[in-house]
Formats: structure tokens, C-alpha cells, sequence
């Protein structure tokens, strides 16, 4: 080449060329090298921090019949008994029409989705002829009382487990006192009220 000074600069150019990609190439390498380090110990100090300071919580395993006899306590029976001595007859009879789709109560009436109601109270559980009641009920056993039925108009499926009945329940006590001197009419001969000395044993019973 005729002209040295165009050399030189060609070869300084090509030189500054090298140098800058390996500088980039460096550069680059270090970068990823950097973050893959620093995600490294970010992720090692997390975990050994969490692990160091954590305390185990433990959780009590608590089974299904545990649950429903937690659940029973915490439903409170109120004495039903010095209710229906001042219940309202009329307003148990509206109450009934929530029960008209599954029962009948006139004597001698159908058997619909539960049995005829008629003479219901003091009658043996289970015992009205041609109805089919669950095998819970038949099994339960005992009499249909004002108490017995005030427990069992309170939340059925909790008082008979595996009951066919298929009702929330009434919440309000004075509703169930209502309803219970009202079925107390569907008789030949209605029950007797409660005696005093009656109400008074239900309410020592209860807060026993």
C-alpha cells in the first residue's frame, strides 16, 4: 500500500473493532454470570430464612361426629313447657300451613311424604299404619311428648339423625309452642296442658 498513514488507520480500526467485542462478549458474560449468582443467593438466604424462622402451626383434626356433637351443644333448648300454657292456638294453626304439603291432619287423612298427623301427640313413634318411616325413626323409639316434638321441630335432622324429614326446622320457640298446642287439637281426646310441677321439673332439667 503506497500510502502508510490509510495502513495504519485501517489496522488501528480493525484493532479498536476486536477489542470492543471482546469487551461487549465480557461484559455480557458478566452480566448473566452476576444475576444467575444473585438469584442464586436471594433464593438460598429466602429459603434458609424461612426455614430458620418459622414455627410449625399445628391444626386439630377434628372428625365428623366431633363436629355434629359440637354443633348439638351449641343449639339451646328453652323449656317448652310454661310456653304452650300461654301459646296462641290460632297462630299455630298458620304456622301449619308450612306442613300441609307433606302432611295431612284431619282423622283418618292420607298419608302423604310423612304421615297423618292426627292424635300425633303422646302416640308411640313410628306407629301410623301404612306409612314407611326411615329406618332412624323406627329405631329411635319413644313417644311423641311436647318435649320430644319441640326437639324435633327445632332441627330435625339433628335430633334424628337420618330422619326422612326434610325441614330446617322452626327457630323461634315461641313458633314451636305455637305449633305444639295447635297439634295438641288434632286429637279424639287433646292432650293434657302442662301441670305446673310438670313446667317446673323442664326448667330445673334444663339448667342443670
Amino acid at each position: 500500500m503506497s500510502d502508510p498513514l490509510a495502513f495504519n488507520k485501517i489496522v488501528a480500526g480493525f484493532l479498536c473493532a476486536c477489542l470492543l467485542l471482546i469487551g461487549v462478549g465480557k461484559f455480557a458474560s458478566f452480566m448473566q454470570g452476576g444475576d444467575g449468582e444473585h438469584h442464586g443467593d436471594h433464593h438460598s438466604e429466602g429459603d434458609h430464612s424461612v426455614s430458620k424462622n418459622a414455627f410449625p402451626i399445628e391444626v386439630p383434626e377434628t372428625s365428623i361426629t366431633e363436629a355434629s356433637a359440637i354443633a348439638s351443644t351449641q343449639v339451646k333448648i328453652v323449656p317448652i313447657l310454661a310456653l304452650i300454657a300461654s301459646a296462641n292456638l290460632d297462630e299455630g294453626k298458620k304456622l301449619s300451613k308450612k306442613c300441609a304439603a307433606c302432611h295431612s291432619f284431619n282423622a283418618g287423612g292420607p298419608n302423604k311424604v310423612g304421615p297423618n298427623l292426627w292424635n300425633v301427640l303422646n302416640r308411640e313413634m313410628g306407629k301410623v299404619d301404612g306409612y314407611k318411616y326411615s329406618k332412624a325413626l323406627t329405631a329411635f323409639g319413644g313417644e311423641w311428648d311436647y318435649s320430644s316434638l319441640n326437639k324435633f321441630l327445632l332441627k330435625p335432622k339433628e335430633y334424628m339423625k337420618g330422619t326422612k324429614m326434610n325441614y330446617a326446622g322452626l327457630k323461634k320457640e315461641n313458633d314451636r309452642a305455637n305449633i305444639l298446642l295447635w297439634l295438641r287439637s288434632l286429637a279424639d281426646v287433646p292432650a293434657d296442658l302442662p301441670t305446673e310441677d310438670e313446667i317446673q321439673k323442664e326448667i330445673e332439667a334444663t339448667n342443670s
